[in-house]
C-alpha cells in the first residue's frame, strides 16, 4: 500500500514538472496567428463535460491581435438555442506564444500556451498547463473544419502525453451549418472569459 501511494505521488509530482516544461511555438508571430480557426480536436477530462461529448460540433473562432500585444478572441459555437457567440480577451506575458486570463466559470487565472502551430494549417493550444481534469484543456485548431490526418495524430499524441485518457480526446465532426460573423441567431455573451 505504501510502494501504491509513493508511486501515485511520483507520478504526480513528474506529471507538474512535465507541464512546467511545456513551451510555446518557437518564434511564436501573433500577426500570423491572427485570423479565422476552426476547433477540430478537443482534449477534456471534466466530469461535468461528459454528457455533452456526443454534442460537441466544430466551432469557428476569429483570433485579433491587440496593439499593446494582448488577444481577443471571438468564438461561435452550433448550440441547440442556435448560435452563441462569446468574446475572451487573453493578456500577453513576457513569453511570446503565452496568454493568461481569468476563468469566471471557473473563478480562477488560467494560462493559454500556443503549443504547435505551421500559421497556414494547424494549431494545438493548451489551457492550464497544471494538470486539473476540471481545468485543463488541449485543443486542435484548424484554418478549414478538416485538417490532416497526422496533423490529428500529433495532437492526440500530445494530449496523451498531456495526462487525457483516449476516450476524452475528441475530434467533432463539422457543424451542419457552421456559426460565424456572417451567420444568424447570434446569441452574444461578452465578458473576460466567460465560461471558459
Amino acid at each position: 500500500m505504501r510502494t501504491t501511494a509513493l508511486a501515485v505521488v511520483i507520478v504526480m509530482l513528474f506529471g507538474m514538472v512535465v507541464d512546467a516544461d511545456v513551451k510555446p511555438q518557437r518564434d511564436f508571430n501573433l500577426r500570423m496567428f491572427a485570423g479565422r480557426w476552426y476547433r477540430v480536436g478537443l482534449a477534456y477530462d471534466s466530469a461535468s463535460f461528459t454528457p455533452f461529448r456526443d454534442k460537441v460540433k466544430a466551432s469557428m473562432g476569429v483570433i485579433t491581435a491587440m496593439p499593446n500585444g494582448n488577444v481577443n478572441l471571438t468564438m461561435w459555437d452550433a448550440t441547440p438555442l442556435g448560435c452563441q457567440r462569446k468574446v475572451y480577451n487573453y493578456e500577453k506575458t513576457s513569453v511570446p506564444g503565452q496568454f493568461t486570463y481569468f476563468s469566471t466559470r471557473h473563478n480562477m487565472v488560467k494560462d493559454i500556451t500556443v503549443v504547435d502551430t505551421n500559421y497556414t494549417d494547424y494549431a494545438v493550444v493548451l489551457k492550464h498547463k497544471v494538470f486539473n481534469r476540471e481545468y485543463t484543456q488541449v485543443a486542435l485548431y484548424g484554418r478549414s473544419q478538416t485538417v490532416r490526418n497526422d496533423t490529428i495524430m500529433k495532437f492526440k499524441a500530445f494530449a496523451v502525453s498531456r495526462g487525457f485518457p483516449r476516450d476524452s480526446i475528441l475530434t467533432p465532426p463539422p457543424a451542419g451549418t457552421v456559426c460565424g460573423a456572417h451567420g444568424s441567431a447570434h446569441t452574444q455573451i461578452r465578458g473576460r472569459a466567460q465560461r471558459r
